[in-house]
């Protein structure tokens, strides 16, 4: 299923603060994580990504600094600060609001349209 762009950028906070929370990461393992998580349903893009998490850093959620990687490689590495733990509380609260209401709409709904049929 094609999830809208609009879905994908609304998330995308929310998603990269519950993966920083966990522990440090760097944008590569960010977008597996994601496709991880969904199943295969969200698949992020580098393009899309690291606009989010400059505009995180800038907003003083997150904390980058670079690191050396198993190949010896240096690689950026993004950690969630006090700050982005806050907003990671508040995003999920809003979340968690959009979904209950959301899901009792849908089922007051289909409850509608389930009368609707057995009346014929």
């Amino acid at each position: 299923m094609n999830v809208s762009k609009d879905l994908i950028a609304a998330s995308a906070t929310p998603f990269i603060l519950s993966i920083l929370k966990e522990n440090d990461s760097y944008g590569y393992a960010i977008i597996k994580k994601v496709r991880e998580l969904t199943g295969d349903e969200l698949v992020w893009s580098e393009g899309m990504l690291y606009p989010v998490l400059h505009r995180l850093e800038e907003k003083n959620f997150i904390q980058s600094y670079w690191n050396d990687s198993d190949g010896g490689r240096k690689r950026k590495y993004y950690k969630i600060k006090a700050e982005g733990l806050v907003e990671l509380d508040e995003q999920k609260k809003q979340w968690d609001i959009v979904h209950t209401a959301l899901s009792k709409t849908w089922l007051k709904i289909m409850n509608k349209e389930d009368c609707l049929s057995c009346s014929t």
